[in-house]
């Protein structure tokens, strides 16, 4: 795995179809474990596992109503390390 932040954003205007067919591969990637984002400038490639955080707020403003959907989670570098027992004793 990478270290340091790599990050992927696009902003556009979609229709509501477009959109919904984003949120569709979105969900499709979350079940397979497996999340491209591209457009002609960058890639990033994400892989969720475990337990996601979700994050949903809704929010109407005047004249602006607004979504906001975040999904994070961690990632280990290194495989788990196995805990060794601990043994105390006195002489």
């Amino acid at each position: 795995m990478r270290h340091g932040k790599t990050s992927f954003r696009h902003e556009s205007l979609q229709d509501c179809k477009t959109i919904r067919n984003i949120l569709k591969s979105i969900s499709n990637g979350l079940s397979e474990g497996k999340l491209t984002f591209s457009d002609d400038e960058d890639t990033i490639i994400m892989e969720p596992e475990g337990l996601l955080n979700l994050k949903l707020t809704a929010t109407q403003e005047e004249g602006r109503h607004r979504i906001n959907i975040r999904i994070s989670w961690q990632v280990e570098d290194e495989p788990a390390k196995k805990k060794k027992a601990l043994s105390v004793s006195t002489q």
